[in-house]
């Protein structure tokens, strides 16, 4: 320890301001990267092109046995529309191919509903329909009327089930099986130092 008494000159208090103003630089850091990162991740979010053809599926209603049977051709649409889809790479191609597939994904729907004893009738609608405002991933789509394929089923009063058709946005979705998990650097070695 040093002691200057003329200039009152104490280190130990010298090395306190540093650690301190150490400190307050890496809060300061750590709050401009988190605002960073914070508003990368906002832009990346998914925003359905103006170009998207919709994909939704409405059942009769919201008991067990129609939500079951909406999941299961949400899941028959998902698997068999991405397989079609693979090779599409345009809205032009992308219409011709639903257009052209209506009349399958109608007797596959049908052998859906018989395999499983569900005596409903449905219809299969392709054209500008009716969407409501739905909020997915922090982002709200608004109401209105958008290209797409539409199952209805029954009455079609349930809580129903949509995505982005084309360009795949939803079915990519399907092939996600891992979380990715986000984690601050600059936080994980604040952590580390204090």
């Amino acid at each position: 320890m040093y002691l200057c008494i003329k200039k009152r000159y104490y280190p130990q208090y010298d090395i306190e301001r540093v650690i301190s103003v150490r400190k307050l630089i890496l809060i300061i850091l750590t709050i401009v990267t988190i605002y960073v990162v914070y508003n990368n991740v906002k832009a990346e979010e998914i925003v359905i092109p103006n170009t998207a053809i919709r994909l939704r599926v409405i059942p009769n209603s919201n008991n067990l046995l129609d939500q079951e049977m909406k999941a299961k051709v949400k899941e028959y649409l998902e698997t068999n529309l991405y397989k079609n889809f693979a090779n599409v790479n345009n809205i032009d191609e992308a219409r011709i191919m639903i257009n052209n597939n209506i009349p399958k994904i109608e007797e596959d729907i049908t052998s859906i509903f018989k395999e499983n004893n569900y005596n409903m009738n449905f219809k299969v609608k392709y054209g500008n329909n009716y969407f409501p405002q739905k909020e997915y991933k922090g982002i709200t789509y608004e109401e209105g009327y958008y290209e797409s394929l539409v199952v209805e089923i029954g009455d079609a009063k349930g809580d129903n089930f949509w995505c982005v058709l084309f360009p795949s946005l939803c079915l990519l979705e399907t092939e996600e099986t891992t979380e990715v998990e986000y984690k601050l650097g600059v936080l994980e070695l604040i952590n580390k130092i204090f």
